[in-house]
């Protein structure tokens, strides 16, 4: 014990002025913490601040690295938008073929029009006597097949159609060839009307395709232009508040606004069949 006690007591008194020492030094702040609490606040704040905040270097290898990540993506969209166009082409050739379609289509069908008001004005005189006789008759069923013959290969009646003027399903081969002729190209002008109809829906649903795919190639367009010249916003700097003190704020400054794309596919019209895109 006594050696114990002989080791140890002369180090108390050293002991003692270090930890008197450093009660000193803590008073000392904290009275001048009371006394001007602003200015270290202020700056105590500002060095911890710029620890904070990144270095120039972090700051330049950032902004490569999101620049690379932008000209990656652009190049993707860039790709989609080239193929998009592809796309739009090919749908606005579809539908100017459908529109050219519907126009003949509609051509033939004020063409049969015409004949129908014809034959009927012809079918509204007196039509001329003949004989009936059973050779009357089969050169009246001759005509009448031979004219709905030469319909079928135009084109203009089904052979569904053909085949009941050929088996007298619905028609009476003993009537005059003017009646029949007017019969039959009603007939006909019934099913260029349908087909006229038929036509101007294929060329509406063409268009639509059309201004769609028009659309979603502007659309990746404008990304992929946005994309590699990208809108700069302001933004706020991290924030220090350093003992509860105001806060200091960064700020970086705003970029300019890119400027607009020009470059577009061909106008698509909208409009009736018989207006021409161009």
């Amino acid at each position: 014990m006594q050696t114990v006690f002989s080791t140890v007591l002369p180090d108390v008194p050293a002991a003692a002025v270090i930890w008197l020492a450093l009660l000193a030094v803590a008073a000392v702040v904290v009275a001048a913490l009371v006394v001007r609490p602003t200015r270290f606040r202020s700056v105590f704040g500002e060095r911890i601040s710029e620890a904070a905040r990144p270095s120039s270097i972090d700051l330049a290898e950032q902004a490569r690295e999101r620049a690379r990540e932008r000209r990656r993506y652009a190049a993707e969209v860039a790709v989609a938008a080239s193929r998009a166009a592809t796309t739009a082409e090919r749908s606005r050739t579809e539908w100017l073929a459908a529109q050219d379609e519907a126009e003949e289509a509609w051509r033939s069908w004020q063409a049969a029009e015409k004949d129908v008001d014809r034959l009927a004005a012809a079918a509204a005189l007196p039509l001329p006597r003949t004989a009936r006789t059973p050779a009357e008759y089969a050169d009246r069923e001759r005509w009448l097949h031979r004219a709905a013959l030469d319909a079928q290969w135009r084109k203009e009646i089904t052979v569904r159609q053909l085949s009941d003027i050929l088996g007298g399903n619905g028609w009476d081969p003993s009537r005059h060839p003017v009646e029949q002729e007017l019969l039959l190209r009603r007939l006909v002008r019934d099913n260029l009307a349908a087909r006229h109809r038929a036509a101007t829906e294929r060329e509406q649903a063409a268009w639509r395709a059309a201004e769609t795919a028009a659309a979603a190639a502007r659309s990746l367009r404008e990304e992929a232009f946005a994309a590699l010249h990208p809108v700069a916003e302001p933004q706020a700097a991290l924030s220090i508040v350093g003992f509860a003190g105001p806060e200091t704020t960064r700020e970086l400054p705003t970029g300019a606004v890119g400027a607009e794309i020009t470059r577009e596919l061909s106008p698509v019209a909208r409009g009736r069949a018989a207006v021409a895109a161009y």
